[in-house]
């Protein structure tokens, strides 16, 4: 299911959430990145027909989102930031009941309770009371909701935030495999979840977009910039003060700092291998050489 935005924005009072932004999502799994307060929340709420736009417009599936919001949410299933369940109701009897508000008929209700408990690997725990499951569980239990009545979209809001790591990577390959039957719509700000599981992406910064294409496309705008340089613990002020440092560690009474940088800082950096969170953090910091929105254009 393709999603169409063009010249979208959002104003709350005297705040822009959103200026201008325009992108074509053409499906499978999309990532959608960008630091806290960045839009990526109000854009999903306007894609879900939950928030209206100040100006532009949105198509799910050649549907807009304005003139026929029911439409759009007969196709699609959303996992919000925040949300919560009856901790008193087991997984089966949660849903059954969210299956009702969507006015699932009774006749299918059972089957599609069961499909999506399948779906997400909580079969087995379908009588367990919620309020027992650990946070990944929730989250399954999560996508399974939206699941109920097999959306062609599927709309998920930070869904890893708060995860230990290997939860974060079981629901990250869950959304994988569900993203080859229908469009996932991922926002985050882990870079790695984006890396990992998109084929395609977009950076959104302060309400604007800095960056669509692929993970890939965004790796090679940091290529030549990324350097790694050994330094004495005096010397740290000054690389901060004039680079956009990564990372640093500290090694045998030294700093082994990664940095982005036009050229060899100090004259004995060591060029390094550029990737995904780099690529990103040239574009959140403008970096970019003629600082415009980077398009899947690119050359390689």
């Amino acid at each position: 299911m393709k999603i169409f935005i063009s010249q979208l924005s959002k104003q709350y009072g005297k705040v822009r959430a959103l200026e201008d932004v325009s992108l074509h999502i053409d499906g499978g799994m999309f990532g959608l990145l960008g630091p806290n307060g960045a839009g990526k929340t109000t854009l999903m709420r306007i894609i879900t027909t939950l928030a209206l736009p100040t100006s532009g417009k949105v198509s799910v599936g050649g549907i807009d989102v304005i003139r026929d919001p029911g439409a759009v949410r007969r196709q699609l299933g959303y996992l919000p930031q925040e949300f919560g369940f009856y901790k008193s109701l087991n997984a089966y009897e949660m849903l059954d009941y969210i299956a009702v508000m969507k006015n699932i008929p009774p006749h299918q209700r059972g089957t599609n309770v069961n499909r999506v408990l399948q779906a997400v690997n909580l079969h087995s725990v379908a009588q367990r009371k919620v309020g027992g499951f650990s946070g990944g569980m929730k989250q399954r239990l999560g996508i399974a909701q939206a699941l109920l009545g097999d959306p062609q979209l599927l709309v998920v809001d930070e869904p890893t935030a708060g995860l230990d790591p290997e939860e974060r990577i079981r629901f990250r390959n869950l959304l994988a495999r569900l993203s080859r039957e229908r469009t996932v719509l991922l926002s985050t700000h882990i870079v790695a979840d984006v890396e990992a599981s998109c084929t395609g992406m977009a950076v959104l910064d302060k309400g604007k977009l800095v960056f669509s294409g692929s993970p890939q496309e965004l790796s090679r705008l940091a290529m030549g910039r990324v350097w790694q340089i050994d330094l004495h613990p005096d010397e740290w002020e000054r690389i901060e003060s004039h680079y956009s440092i990564l990372s640093s560690r500290s090694q045998n009474g030294r700093l082994q700092v990664r940095l982005l940088a036009d050229h060899n800082p100090l004259g004995r950096g060591d060029l390094v291998e550029a990737g995904v969170e780099d690529g990103y953090m040239t574009v959140i910091r403008g970096l970019q050489p003629d600082k415009q929105v980077v398009t899947q254009a690119i050359d390689a």
